[in-house]
């Protein structure tokens, strides 16, 4: 029971640090897609830590069953909201920062 509760603690805390690294990513990023990469991925990552931690301390029950029903929506929905957030920018007309304008 120990070794669950130190990998389900080590996962708690990796998917808080994930967390706050990302959000210094948000501040220091320069452009607007370097961001939502920063964002998405922690945001995916952040959530599978600390879903899989609170999994482990839950033990076998339904409560957990409905955290792996949980992680497996944010799963499928945290890419999906970003991809879609990248091509309505892109669509827009907004650049990624460094790119040349191809006017020849």
């Amino acid at each position: 029971m120990i070794v669950v509760d130190v990998l389900s603690w080590f996962l708690l805390l990796g998917g808080g640090l994930v967390g706050i690294l990302g959000g210094v990513g948000l501040l220091r990023f320069p452009d607007f897609y370097s961001r939502l990469h920063a964002a998405g991925m922690t945001d995916t990552l952040c959530a599978l830590m600390i879903i899989a931690g609170l999994i482990l301390q839950a033990g076998l029950s339904l409560l957990s069953i409905k955290l792996a029903l949980i992680l497996l929506f944010l799963l499928f929905t945290s890419p999906t909201a970003s991809h879609a957030l990248a091509r309505a920018a892109l669509t827009d007309g907004l650049k990624p920062e460094g790119e040349q304008s191809s006017n020849n």
